[in-house]
């Protein structure tokens, strides 16, 4: 498997929305059998906050028996099958959310896995912004705290409009905000998740927002637009985008976050060069 100027090892295999043939728990073997050694997954339960010990064990053999590294797991999020992306903002949903973080930090001691995305949760009706804003904030910085205890970091992400519902979230500008809000709340392991799907179908220019937040950057994902399949398929110049991350200093995880057409497979890897 050769792809552009990152070398193999620095990939990520999203299992929770590739491999989408198999059941979930098999998606870390065959990640693993297809050449990866690092894996990432949304939260496993969706719509349940506290699952059952014997199901979280469950996720964690998955993991070990496969033999690769979680190095990616979403909080909870609500049920996202449903349309929901993420509850954090919500007051009536607070308490929720916080149960969950124990659930995270206990497969976090297992797998060691140490970045984190919060996806902020869609606008409600009839509650201010100014309020579910301030909620939101509340509930990062615990969460900031509470995986920090372990070395993590929490990660921030705008979703593309049109697909996501209320999500108020949509520019680079937008979870920058939200970054600094909770930092300035004493949380310093906030950063941005640079999703290259989710910020040109918005209209963001990948590389200007690349250079811009460059020292925020803290994980990327990605997909081409628009359709959301692997890179090649829609409008996206990777290969800019490759340099661009590699001339900024960008060192961590490249994250395989899209939706394949059909059966996964990574022959288009091979031509995917810079």
């Amino acid at each position: 498997m050769t792809t552009s100027a990152w070398p193999a090892e620095r990939y990520v295999v999203n299992c929770s929305i590739l491999f989408g043939e198999l059941p979930l728990l098999e998606r870390p073997a065959a990640a693993k059998a297809a050449g990866f050694g690092q894996v990432e997954f949304w939260w496993p339960w969706p719509g349940v906050a506290v699952p059952a010990e014997d199901e979280v064990d469950a996720f964690c053999r998955a993991i070990d028996d496969a033999h690769v590294q979680l190095t990616g797991l979403n909080f909870y999020a609500g049920d996202m099958p449903a349309g929901e992306r993420g509850v954090l903002s919500d007051p009536a949903r607070s308490l929720e959310f916080r149960d969950s973080v124990g659930v995270l930090l206990r497969i976090a001691e297992r797998t060691g896995v140490k970045a984190f995305n919060a996806l902020y949760g869609q606008r409600v009706p009839g509650v201010s912004a100014a309020e579910q804003d301030r909620v939101a904030t509340q509930n990062i910085a615990y969460a900031a705290r509470r995986v920090g205890e372990l070395g993590g970091t929490v990660l921030i992400e705008p979703l593309a409009r049109g697909l996501n519902g209320a999500y108020p979230l949509e520019t680079a500008a937008d979870a920058i905000a939200v970054v600094e809000r909770v930092r300035a709340e004493g949380a310093a392991n906030v950063r941005f998740l640079f999703d290259a799907f989710h910020l040109a179908s918005n209209g963001e220019e990948l590389e200007k927002v690349a250079r811009a937040h460059a020292a925020e950057i803290g994980h990327v994902q990605i997909a081409d637009a628009p359709g959301r399949d692997h890179p090649g398929t829609g409008g996206i110049d990777f290969a800019a985008l490759v340099g661009v991350l590699e001339a900024i200093g960008y060192t961590g995880p490249i994250a395989l976050e899209y939706k394949p057409a059909g059966a996964t497979d990574f022959a288009w890897m091979e031509d995917f060069a810079s």
